[in-house]
């Protein structure tokens, strides 16, 4: 995990990977195999777009390393949601990033009868391995038919073919589920190296002493962190101490915020309006009722680069989503405002299993503190994409 990753071009995949692709050195271990490690063999798998239907899409195109590890493409629906294989097909919701996603424990129901962990939005894949087997048979992503028929788009190449025997056995494509187990614990195994998860943001610098923060970037991390003065950490702090290195800035738990339907982007899925998508109720191992419309908050690591927001893409900057926030605890007339739409703030879309007591703790803020909170999101950017930041 913490040795330098060395990249080169996928040249592996063919004229089909996109230009800015990359793949690890082979390792030691096995020095004269392109992929010499699991971690490497997911890298490659990671970008190849000849492991969906068309050979047009990969695990990258939505989730981008370029782009803080979500979906940067227009389509119909803005960047609320993602174009399928089939240049058509359009999501429900929006691509959470996969950076830091590693750091989310298994999914479960822990002893105080809370969710937490796992990954997609509703925590349906325990893990990391259970999430990277799903896009690839899902209808609307990368739209294969069935395991069999990845396993035979991964035989057609010989660097694949050397790569899975000499890593999990000789006999490894003997059997269907086996090879797909195999691609989906490698790519998981490319998503747990530091190229997901640098911890070297600007506020990363500032904890080793590398960096000062600006005195507007100081207080809203004052406000973030604080018990009084905003609700922030009650959501988004997994360490039990603030400002602490390694923060992945979510509890992995879940919540119903209020947020409202997108109608721009149902009008365009397909998907009609109205419809109600019922957050971690829809997760299969779920049935509770106050679970519905609860989704798993997110990390706010490169969050300033990482628009639209929430589940649905439903908000496009991040000052309305700290807005939108505020409106709970601040009933003047210009803060129950949209500033995105200009009108009210439309009802939730679920409205009866909202997390009242972690949003409505704390006052109202004034602009001056809303500025600096995001002042201070912003240093949550990774070095890589410090570029994007506007």
């Amino acid at each position: 995990m913490n040795r330098p990753y060395l990249f080169v071009f996928l040249l592996a995949l063919g004229a089909g990977a996109p230009a800015w692709a990359e793949t690890a050195r082979g390792s030691e271990e096995n020095p004269g195999s392109p992929f010499g490690t699991r971690e490497a063999l997911g890298q490659a798998l990671f970008f190849d777009v000849n492991l969906s239907r068309n050979r047009t899409q990969s695990c990258a195109s939505c989730h981008a390393p370029t782009h803080g590890f979500v979906d940067n493409r227009d389509s119909p629906g803005g960047r609320a949601a993602s174009l399928g294989d089939d240049g058509r097909s359009l999501g429900d919701r929006n691509a959470p990033t996969a950076s830091y996603a590693a750091y989310s424990p298994p999914f479960r129901q822990r002893a105080d009868g809370v969710y937490e962990g796992g990954q997609f939005h509703d925590g349906r894949a325990a893990t990391l391995e259970e999430q990277a087997a799903g896009p690839f048979l899902n209808p609307l992503e990368m739209n294969m038919p069935g395991q069999a028929a990845v396993v035979a788009r991964l035989q057609e190449n010989p660097a694949y073919v050397q790569a899975f025997t000499r890593l999990f056995g000789a006999e490894v494509f003997a059997d269907t589920g086996s090879a797909y187990d195999a691609m989906t614990q490698s790519i998981a195994a490319f998503e747990r190296t530091e190229f997901f998860a640098p911890f070297d943001s600007r506020y990363d610098r500032y904890l080793r002493g590398e960096e000062q923060l600006t005195a507007q970037e100081e207080l809203g991390m004052e406000l973030f962190f604080s018990r009084q003065f905003t609700n922030c950490q009650l959501c988004h702090q997994r360490n039990a101490l603030p400002e602490t290195a390694g923060e992945t800035f979510t509890n992995f738990e879940y919540h119903n915020i209020g947020v409202p339907e997108n109608v721009a982007l149902r009008a365009r899925n397909g998907v009609g309006a109205g419809h109600v998508d019922e957050g971690l109720l829809a997760n299969p191992g779920v049935s509770d009722p106050a679970m519905r419309g609860r989704f798993k908050t997110p990390t706010l690591r490169n969050v300033a680069v990482t628009a639209p927001y929430m589940h649905n893409g439903v908000f496009s900057d991040l000052r309305t989503v700290l807005l939108f926030y505020n409106q709970y605890n601040d009933a003047s007339a210009h803060r129950q405002v949209n500033p995105e739409t200009g009108g009210q703030w439309r009802a939730p879309e679920v409205a009866g299993t909202l997390s009242t007591e972690e949003l409505t703790t704390g006052p109202a803020l004034s602009d001056e503190k809303i500025d600096a909170l995001l002042a201070f999101l912003r240093t949550l950017t990774d070095r890589r994409y410090e570029h994007l930041l506007q």
